[in-house]
């Protein structure tokens, strides 16, 4: 599975995609897909796993780490770890919609687990992320944490 990681590329803005995830690196991604994508979670601010928020950034709470750990175990939890520092998940497929993209090779997207619901939402209702109104984040998860501010 892991050798589709190298075909990563940007989906097309309104497309419904599967993405079944193979490796997490942080709390709002990127989430590589066997499928090929590498999804960031859409709407969302998570810590970096050196524990900074980026300039600009909402800056949750939790750490980078936790954040990390929670969407791994959103995603059914880890399985390893690979040489680049992901972690290895293995979950059932994700339905998401693409916002097109999220800086370099990475998608930014809305995705629903069965398990789970909207990734994002989970993300920030149990307070590993918080909602970033510029990405739509807001309207988004309404009854969830939502931060508009700057760190």
């Amino acid at each position: 599975m892991i050798p589709l990681l190298l075909l990563a590329s940007v989906v097309a803005p309104g497309t419904t995609f599967t993405c079944t995830p193979v490796a997490v690196w942080d709390g709002d991604g990127p989430i590589w897909c066997a499928e090929g994508p590498r999804i960031r979670l859409e709407g969302i601010a998570a810590r970096e796993m050196d524990e900074t928020c980026r300039p600009g950034h909402p800056c949750p709470r939790a750490s980078g780490r936790a954040a990390r750990d929670h969407l791994v175990a959103l995603l059914g939890g880890a399985r390893g770890t690979l040489r680049t520092g992901h972690i290895v998940v293995r979950d059932s497929p994700l339905t998401c919609v693409s916002n097109g993209s999220a800086k370099g090779d990475r998608t930014g997207a809305l995705c629903r687990s069965q398990q789970v619901g909207d990734l994002s939402c989970a993300m920030v209702r149990d307070g590993y992320a918080l909602a970033w109104a510029r990405y739509g984040g807001n309207r988004l998860c309404r009854s969830a944490r939502t931060s508009s501010t700057k760190r």
